[in-house]
């Protein structure tokens, strides 16, 4: 299938060949007939794109200190390859789609094949689309206009945030096709309008729709013009939808609002506010987002969990039945907005001169016929028998800038990829000269050219996907954690015979600083204090969903449990975890992990996300017959005690490199996995007896 890219490297806007995706479980799979483009929100997409890089430095203020502080941890030449790495991954353009639906995913029962649907779709033949970011289309509603669904709950978002009532004045600034949106259904709502822009064109639509109207390049005073169309009192209320980096907007609106007005801002504006103008009137002032609630929530929009309706009237679902239904009773025209229509394939006669274009509204028209097929194939690649050729099934932020690029440097053979949407998947593949791209990882497990399947995907994904390659005669390598309960456990021991290796990534025992240690201490009994310097992860990321992510001491610190382990070459026989704070809970990430072993060493794991990002990220002492080994953050490396060794001193190197290396030559010559799989499993037992430790506040035996 074909969908609409933007590249943040050059802001070239590319009509990419990727594979169609698979409809999920909670989804619906969609084939496009129409997309609107958002020519506001792409315009600025476009234009960030093809700026340079002291530009795009300059509009993102908060990312250069997050850059700063990487440099201080990791060094030069990681950070620089972290952010070419980024602006590398091209941005999937749009949201605004409509089409069928062609398939119902698992726990959907309120869609069927055939129906006409609107969702927050890219501009893409086929869209894969959670159920909550969909809605049903009226029979009398019209593909076209039904394209208008999701920006045209931008802008009601922000009138619900307004709250006006029959009556009332409100006023909107930036007649832009959201404003005009807007504009229209406070009209249709009771409420006089009067709406602010400077274009004569969006001035004279909005006329026609019944909204006074004020041009200040027409010389019109913008403040004196309401204050007097008002008699005196000001707006009630002010919903600013421009994009304008000026402090000025917020300014006016203050000064043309009544006392105790509201104001929300919808759009993209300065916002150094006067506290004099906001105090004297004792104005209300809100930032609204997006398409209501349930934005950005995973639970809401990826889980498919509704808000009740009782306690949360007007979700982003609703919001677009909502438009949906004023386009169906004719209170809101969205054909009169439309100024062009444009087939798909001549996306360049919108997206070439997008930052010139006077349009207001811009529909995409796609083919009846288009190619449906979950497997694109790049290139005609040439497998020899006996070669390590590998499947990767997970196309994130780990593949893309660690693993691929150790991949390269070990010269190994990528057969293909496999990532959910595609497009992250195909962009790895031509950048790594990989022969396919697929959307379904089955590909990869029939795929007789692949002896090696590396995966890289969500937790929650990682035993069910390691369980299915191995049962298909694969080698295994799966990044940590292996799984996430018992029952995903004993599933994999089932499915391990050991003719083939199963590695997980636990790349830090294979560092040249880690390697170093292991060789001065030796296996005699140790003390070891290794401490991760994590930093935060908003509570709504899917990494502390215990179902999902397995929280980040199942799902992170089991590396240092790996670590450990391999360094005082002992297995974990019981474990003890105390948390922050007075009730912890299950996926706390500020814990100490007490571990003993066998070999009568033990372990101290402090896993915290309270720290300054300046500080290192990891550190490792190792404590033992007199001597004391400690490794800054797989950088530095020092001895004390040791004869012959005082410092060790690299760049950063976790690991990853010489892991790959390894496990790409034991595939092709044969032998026992990388890290024995007794070792393996008793990790990942440690780490669920560290969360059952924390349940029951004592220690945990592991067998």
């Amino acid at each position: 299938m074909k969908q609409l890219i933007q590249s943040f490297k050059t802001g070239e806007t590319i009509l990419e060949e990727i594979p169609a995706p698979q409809v999920s479980r909670g989804s619906v799979l969609i084939k496009t007939s129409r997309s609107l483009v958002s020519l506001g929100t792409e315009r600025m997409l476009v234009e960030f794109g093809k700026a340079n890089l002291v530009q795009k430095a300059r509009q993102q203020p908060d990312k250069v200190k997050q850059v700063l502080d990487k440099i201080k941890t990791e060094g030069l030449v990681p950070t620089l390859e972290a952010v070419f790495n980024k602006l590398g991954q091209p941005l999937p353009l749009g949201y605004c789609n409509v089409g069928k639906v062609i398939a119902v995913g698992e726990g959907v029962s309120e869609f069927k094949v055939g129906d006409r649907v609107a969702s927050n779709g890219p501009h893409a033949e086929y869209v894969n689309i959670p159920k909550n970011l969909v809605a049903s289309i009226p029979d009398n509603v019209s593909d076209e206009e039904a394209a208008f669904t999701v920006i045209g709950a931008i802008g009601l978002q922000g009138i619900r945030l307004c709250e006006p009532t029959i009556g009332e004045t409100i006023v909107v600034i930036g007649l832009g096709l959201i404003g005009l949106l807007a504009a229209e259904l406070l009209v249709a709502s009771g409420c006089r309008v009067i709406g602010v822009d400077l274009d004569p064109a969006k001035i004279e639509i909005a006329r026609k729709k019944g909204i006074l109207v004020v041009n200040p390049v027409a010389g019109d005073d913008v403040i004196k013009s309401v204050i007097n169309i008002t008699n005196g009192i000001g707006a009630d209320g002010v919903i600013i939808t421009a994009s304008a980096k000026t402090d000025e907007i917020i300014s006016q609106a203050a000064q043309m609002s009544r006392k105790r007005g509201r104001i929300i801002l919808v759009g993209v504006i300065g916002l150094n506010l006067s506290r004099a103008e906001f105090y004297e009137k004792e104005l209300s002032f809100q930032v609204s987002c997006s398409y209501g609630p349930g934005r950005y929530d995973e639970m809401y929009e990826q889980s498919g969990i509704d808000y009740p309706v009782a306690f949360v009237r007007w979700t982003e679902k609703r919001n677009f039945e909502t438009i949906l239904q004023s386009i169906s009773t004719g209170k809101l025209d969205v054909k009169s907005l439309i100024t062009e229509r444009v087939a798909l394939e001549n996306y360049k006669e919108i997206y070439d001169n997008i930052s010139n274009k006077g349009s207001i509204a811009s529909v995409l028209e796609y083919p009846e016929e288009s190619n449906a097929s979950n497997t694109v194939v790049l290139h005609q690649g040439s497998f020899s028998a006996g070669e390590a050729g590998i499947g990767i099934i997970g196309a994130g932020n780990f593949t893309n800038m660690t693993m691929l690029p150790a991949l390269k440097t070990a010269n190994a053979t990528i057969v293909s990829i496999a990532s959910a949407s595609g497009l992250s998947g195909t962009t790895m593949a031509k950048k790594y000269n990989i022969a396919k791209s697929t959307t379904d990882y089955n590909e990869i497990l029939s795929d007789p050219a692949v002896n090696l399947v590396m995966i890289t995907t969500r937790h929650n994904q990682h035993a069910r996907m390691v369980t299915a390659a191995l049962k298909a005669g694969k080698h295994v390598f799966v990044e940590k954690p292996l799984a996430l309960t018992g029952a995903e456990l004993e599933e994999i021991v089932a499915a391990y015979d050991g003719t083939k290796t199963l590695t997980v990534g636990f790349n830090r025992r294979f560092s040249p600083h880690i390697q170093k240690i292991k060789k001065l201490v030796g296996n005699s009994p140790m003390n070891v204090i290794a401490t991760m310097n994590a930093g935060s992860i908003p509570a709504n990321v899917w990494v502390h969903d215990m179902k999902v992510g397995g929280g980040r001491i199942i799902g992170e610190a089991c590396h240092f449990i790996d670590l450990i382990t391999f360094l005082t070459g002992s297995k974990v026989k019981a474990v003890v975890m105390n948390a922050m704070g007075t009730n912890p809970q299950e996926n706390t990430d500020n814990a100490s992990i007490l571990l003993k072993y066998e070999n009568g060493s033990t372990g101290v794991i402090n896993y915290f996300a309270n720290g300054s990002k300046s500080y290192s990220k990891e550190r490792v002492e190792v404590y033992s017959q007199e001597r004391i080994a400690v490794m800054d953050n797989f950088r530095v490396t020092e001895g004390y005690g040791f004869k012959g060794f005082s410092k060790l001193k690299t760049g950063l190197d976790k690991g990853h490199k010489d892991q790959f290396k390894l496990l790409i030559d034991r595939v092709k010559s044969g032998g026992d996995s990388l890290i024995p799989f007794d070792e393996i499993l008793n990790t990942t037992k440690a780490s669920f007896g560290a969360i059952e430790s924390l349940k029951t506040g004592a220690w945990v035996s592991i067998t």
